[in-house]
């Protein structure tokens, strides 16, 4: 990172948007990590209807740093739900989406911002499989991302490594361009046909993961990936009937922060 990259990393001017379910054990933890960052201008937490202590955890936080801001659903409506709340909520110029519990580490936001404070990017994937690199997960979750990040390029053009990462950070002005829907899980393959379809620039960073199972509570099951599918099909390009490669999204591949 070079010296205009520092000054700007020093700037509070990321959203942070975290939606959450039933994350009272690990909640505490990640907002710790993420407010420990120097850009954060915020941190928007949206409680999706838990039934355990997360609204408690919540409000403890709150009242420890100004920056966290606090919103709640009454049921549980699903993540896309969860991050449309948070969306609207956000007030810095950058938004980023963060999981509840400790699978990704918010110390690579850093670079991923870098790239849009510096003009090179509009949107930023945080990748866990960049560069080679070989996520800590289970094995069948892994070649299930892959496979699905394969479909997702074919449906939109773009050449990720990793379609269904968490970290997807964007500029705030693009919300109002993209017009998300989905409730659920659908907000990724969504967000990434609709990314492909705006002409804007898209870059990859490389990042850590750890996933958990079941056990500790992951949440993704195998009906998610056959709904990611659909959701592709149905927000690529090929739903309006324009052409693949016709100037819409990026046909030049997509770049990679090495």
């Amino acid at each position: 990172m070079g010296e205009s990259g520092i000054a700007l990393m020093a700037l509070a001017c990321l959203s942070t948007i975290i939606p959450v379910y039933n994350e009272e054990r690990m909640l505490g933890a990640i907002l710790k990590r993420v407010l420990a960052q120097t850009f954060i201008a915020e941190v928007v937490v949206v409680d999706d209807g838990s039934t355990d202590g997360t609204w408690g955890v919540m409000q403890e936080w709150a009242g420890r740093d100004a920056r966290v801001r606090l919103a709640r659903h009454e049921r549980n409506c699903g993540k896309g739900a969860a991050l449309r709340t948070g969306f609207a909520l956000a007030t810095a110029p950058v938004l980023v989406v963060q999981d509840g519990d400790l699978e990704y580490d918010p110390s690579d936001l850093g670079p991923m911002l870098e790239l849009i404070l510096t003009g090179k990017a509009d949107v930023v994937y945080g990748s866990r499989y960049a560069d080679g690199r070989r996520a800590v997960g289970p094995f069948w979750h892994t070649l299930g991302n892959k496979l699905l990040t394969l479909f997702s390029n074919l449906c939109t053009n773009l050449w990720l490594t990793d379609e269904a990462t968490c970290y997807k950070m964007f500029r705030r002005e693009l919300l109002g361009r993209l017009e998300l829907r989905e409730e659920g899980f659908g907000f990724c393959p969504e967000f990434t046909a609709k990314v492909s379809r705006l002409g804007v620039r898209v870059m990859e960073v490389p990042i850590s993961y750890h996933g958990r199972g079941r056990s500790e509570g992951k949440k993704i099951r195998l009906r998610h990936g056959l709904e990611a599918i659909w959701c592709l099909l149905k927000y690529s390009r090929w739903q309006e009937g324009t052409k693949w490669g016709d100037g819409q999204g990026r046909t030049d591949g997509t770049d990679k922060q090495r």
